[in-house]
Formats: structure tokens, C-alpha cells, sequence
């Protein structure tokens, strides 16, 4: 009887222990936060001559030019002078970009 109790007891306080640290693992951290802030950005965005974007790496590099094209894990951008640059989503720091919508396109072109 005494060894079912102090089996039971020490199952339970093994499994109590283990709880937080499967919680930890689940929580992105603010990198992984920031890498999927930065990649849906350009995914809103898309790609094109149309899309500018400025983007500032954690190494303090800043690259300024169009998005050719973007897959999972990094992204190009073309400079004025058609250097291509692969950028990894991890590295960027910040982006600021403009592309106009559909609707904004249309706006314009009734206006002119």
C-alpha cells in the first residue's frame, strides 16, 4: 500500500513539473514574432516594379527597391541600380512599404 502511494505521488508531482515547461515551448518568442510580423507584411504587400519597400536589418544594412518575388523563408529585393539582395525574414528589423490596392488603382484612374 505504501509503495502504490508514494508512486502515485511521485507520477503526479513529475507530471505537475513538466506542465510549464511543455507551456514555455509553445509561446513564440519575439523573434518568432517579429519573422512572421515581417513576412506577412510582404505577403500583403506582394510583389512587383509597383511594390517600394525599405528594409533595415538587425546588422544595421538597408536596402531600398521593389520586391521580386518572396517564398517561406526569405525574400529579393532590387535595388534602383539591379543588385538583388536575398533576405532572409529572421534578419529584418523593420519595413515600410507602400503598394496601392486594387481599388485605390481604380480610384486614380476615374479621378484622372
Amino acid at each position: 500500500m505504501k509503495k502504490t502511494i508514494a508512486i502515485l505521488l511521485i507520477t503526479a508531482i513529475f507530471s505537475l513539473l513538466s506542465s510549464p515547461l511543455l507551456v514555455a515551448q509553445n509561446t513564440p518568442t519575439k523573434q518568432e514574432k517579429q519573422t512572421e510580423k515581417v513576412r506577412t507584411k510582404i505577403r500583403k504587400l506582394g510583389s512587383g516594379e509597383q511594390v517600394k519597400v525599405k528594409v533595415k536589418l538587425y546588422n544595421d544594412t538597408s536596402y531600398k527597391g521593389f520586391i521580386r518575388e518572396s517564398n517561406e523563408n526569405d525574400f529579393v529585393i532590387v535595388d534602383k541600380g539591379g543588385d538583388q539582395h536575398t533576405v532572409k525574414y529572421s534578419d529584418v528589423e523593420s519595413i515600410g512599404g507602400k503598394n496601392l490596392s486594387t481599388g485605390a488603382k481604380i480610384a486614380i484612374g476615374i479621378g484622372i
